[in-house]
């Protein structure tokens, strides 16, 4: 895979984000999560996956759960970006991990016919964002999905499968950087607390006292702080989208069909000198 250039934007923690809410009336919901705390044969059991899911959706139960959108809503308007720079359209496309559908509301039906979001937080789905596209809301765990191969069109996922246990290294290339800026560490940490992005590690420390946190905070300030007093963060975000072929696509020339060697592209830059003199 090609590497994304890294893309740096300093920002401040914004404002709850203007966006309208919109619960599961109209839609299509089904499930298929998978009997939680199991995980795939052979993969490495680090994350708490029932413990993100409590914790995902206690963040969607919150009265304002637009206050702690602003970096999901940036990463899923970056995807959509990249889904209108292929040039087709999907008939059928899935969101892992949707969350409340940060990818599906900067889309349009014209480039998506009908859109799988699949989240394992049913409170997530419940407090969707509104999209002009059809959507079709599965509860579902990332690790065990419902479909059957070489369903979709096109498959997305948007800051859900970092907490993934089975997770390809192929991940560790096309990232982006997102620098936000916060007022202390404690500011930081609520809005994590808030995005449902605490940590649900198996080996993580149940309880942190007061006093190491202070010194986690005054630390955190000295080593980092900004001019104006603020303290920066960066998240590190990794994109892949992957898209199956279609005929209206351009494909590769076969093997053998070209009708020029490597070896004689060098002489045309002498041919096409020696024909501009002649003119």
């Amino acid at each position: 895979m090609l590497r994304q250039a890294r893309l740096w934007r300093p920002w401040r923690r914004p404002p709850a984000a203007r966006v309208l809410a919109a619960n599961l009336g109209g839609k299509e919901v089904a499930s298929g999560v998978f009997p939680l705390g199991n995980t795939s044969p052979g993969a490495l059991n680090i994350f708490d996956r029932n413990l993100k899911r409590k914790q995902k959706n206690w963040a969607a139960q919150q009265p304002e759960p637009m206050k702690f959108d602003y970096l999901r809503e940036e990463v899923g308007n970056r995807i959509a970006d990249r889904i209108y720079d292929i040039s087709r359209d999907f008939t059928l496309a899935l969101d892992v991990g949707c969350g409340r559908g940060y990818i599906a509301q900067h889309l349009n039906k014209e480039t998506v016919g009908k859109f799988f979001q699949t989240d394992i937080a049913e409170n997530a789905l419940k407090n969707s964002l509104e999209s002009e596209i059809p959507t079709v809301s599965v509860l579902a765990d990332e690790e065990f999905l419902p479909f059957r191969e070489n369903t979709f069109d096109l498959v997305v996922s948007s800051l859900s499968l970092h907490w993934v246990n089975d997770l390809p290294r192929a991940l560790e290339q096309d990232t982006d950087e997102i620098q936000v800026n916060y007022p202390g560490m404690f500011e930081l940490m609520e809005d994590l607390q808030g995005m449902g992005e605490s940590n649900c590690s198996w080996n993580r420390k149940a309880l942190l006292h007061r006093e190491t946190m202070l010194a986690a905070a005054a630390v955190y300030g000295e080593m980092y702080r900004n001019e104006d007093g603020s303290v920066p963060a960066t998240y590190q975000i990794y994109y892949m989208i992957g898209w199956k072929y279609h005929d209206s696509q351009a494909r590769p020339a076969e093997r053998g069909s070209a009708t020029v060697s490597f070896g004689e592209l060098g002489k045309l830059n002498n041919l096409m000198s020696q024909t501009e003199k002649s003119q």
